[in-house]
């Protein structure tokens, strides 16, 4: 029942998102990416969802697609790479591992670095957006006190799965 609902949940998602969207920002390239990791975030999927209806979280994700504009490419990539890297850090962290099936979150650490060099090789210096950088380190640093709050418990790293498996999809 519970992987039902999620899929509802990335399905409605994937509506919401204009198809053209990831082609006009030069993006194409790393749907597939994005799908893979998507689907390593499912799959690590080990507390059902509907036990953890009470740890539910707004983390004050910082962008919608009005944020930014059709000619700030530069800054969507960064976002996206910042998105990516944090993604990384929160995953490989001493205490995921812990909360994870590992083989599984070895591919994802891997899919994760893959699609990181990609954005660098591809984008040259994205790390031109400082002000985005704040905006997503608060973000993450949310997520981070959270877990820490939840004493790291299961179903505050699967709300944290989801949380982060729906931000991917609105990249």
């Amino acid at each position: 029942m519970a992987q039902i609902a999620l899929w509802l949940v990335a399905g409605a998602m994937l509506c919401c998102i204009p198809a053209a969207s990831l082609e006009e920002d030069g993006l194409s390239v790393h749907r597939g990416d994005n799908l893979r990791i998507f689907n390593l975030l499912r799959q690590l999927q080990r507390t059902p969802l509907h036990l953890c209806l009470a740890d539910r979280n707004d983390f004050k994700f910082p962008w919608n697609k009005g944020t930014i504009t059709q000619t700030q490419k530069t800054q969507r990539t960064c976002f996206h790479h910042l998105m990516l890297l944090q993604i990384f850090h929160l995953f490989r962290a001493q205490r995921s591992l812990a909360a994870w099936d590992h083989t599984l979150l070895s591919h994802l650490l891997s899919s994760l670095d893959h699609s990181l060099e990609r954005l660098e090789q591809r984008e040259g210096d994205i790390r031109a957006c400082p002000s985005w950088g704040i905006l997503v380190r608060k973000y993450f640093q949310s997520i981070h006190n959270y877990l820490r709050q939840k004493k790291y418990s299961s179903c505050a790293w699967e709300v944290v799965r989801v949380e982060v498996t729906g931000r991917l999809l609105s990249l």
